[in-house]
């Protein structure tokens, strides 16, 4: 029977709606019926205070959305890349990404003081590990503290002198067209994003072989095979909230060059690896930097 409808599933945050109408204006390119949003609340909405890794991981942030999908309540699901866990959810399957926003972090500070400049014994506010850990090695005379909430309610805090400055993904403040904010953007060598960083990915069950047809209309192959060896760093180690990695990836006519680092458990060792393949062999290329990173590391990375 022909689908008539397709129901896309989303978080209901600003940005999570921006990332679900710009899936809805791909698929209108190749589906001409009716293309429905549908917002859900997550765990991670619910909960904006604690740190992730104390609460249930990135999966707070999917799983009541992969139970819509499962139960047949919405045909797909937008998620931000990199808020998702490592490994799949049985029955389900991530194989389509629009095109890769700028992954870049971008520093956002009072009275636009960059972070060189920053007095020493500044609150910093992050939500990551990672970026706690890249930051310390820059500068570890400031005070990194946990911030949680959607990109206004980090602005907010921030204007409130709760925090004297802000990490953020250049991505999500593009989207929300908050660019006039940023004090300082750091590039990939500076500090390594997150895997998938900058990236919407669209999920859909695995035996839905006609959403399947779709997505693969509107699937962006160089982030797919950006995506494929990033995500793969993260499997090997077996990544979770705790994890502090990041892996950025760069496609150069037919060659891929990936980029990652690790960080020990207290922060205090950095682990790195970078190296090139033909990007026929992305999938193989992640998986050869996770094995060096968890070699390195002897496996202080994980509790």
């Amino acid at each position: 029977m022909e689908r008539k409808k397709i129901i896309i599933g989303s978080r209901g945050s600003k940005l999570a709606m921006i990332y679900a109408e710009n899936v809805k204006a791909k698929l209108a390119e190749v589906f001409f019926k009716d293309i429905e949003i549908k917002k859900i609340v997550t765990s991670g909405d619910e909960n904006q205070k604690d740190r992730l890794s104390e609460i249930g991981g990135k999966g707070l942030f999917s799983s009541k959305i992969e139970n819509e999908l499962i139960n047949n309540r919405i045909d797909i699901a937008v998620h931000a890349l990199k808020d998702m866990p490592s490994n799949e959810t049985g029955g389900l399957q991530t194989n389509c990404f629009l095109q890769r926003n700028d992954p870049r972090e971008v520093l956002i500070s009072k009275n636009k003081i960059k972070f060189k400049d920053l007095n020493k014994n500044s609150i910093v506010g992050t939500s990551s590990f990672r970026r706690e850990f890249q930051l310390k090695n820059k500068r570890n005379d400031l005070n990194y503290k946990l911030i949680r909430g959607n990109v206004d309610t980090r602005i907010d805090k921030l204007n409130k002198n709760l925090y004297d400055a802000v990490i953020l993904s250049l991505a999500g403040i593009s989207c929300l067209d908050l660019n006039e904010h940023i004090t300082e953007i750091f590039s990939t060598e500076q500090i390594i994003p997150s895997v998938g960083q900058g990236v919407i990915a669209i999920q859909c069950k695995s035996d839905d072989k006609d959403i399947e047809k779709i997505l693969q209309k509107i699937n962006h192959e160089k982030t797919f095979k950006c995506v494929q060896a990033e995500r793969n760093v993260l499997k090997v180690l077996e990544g979770d909230c705790q994890t502090a990695v990041g892996a950025i990836s760069l496609i150069k006519e037919n060659n891929i060059t990936l980029e990652a680092e690790l960080f020990s458990l207290d922060g205090k060792e950095r682990f790195y690896c970078k190296s090139s393949k033909d990007i026929k062999y992305a999938a193989e290329l992640g998986i050869e930097i996770g094995e060096n990173l968890k070699k390195q590391s002897k496996g202080n990375y994980k509790k």
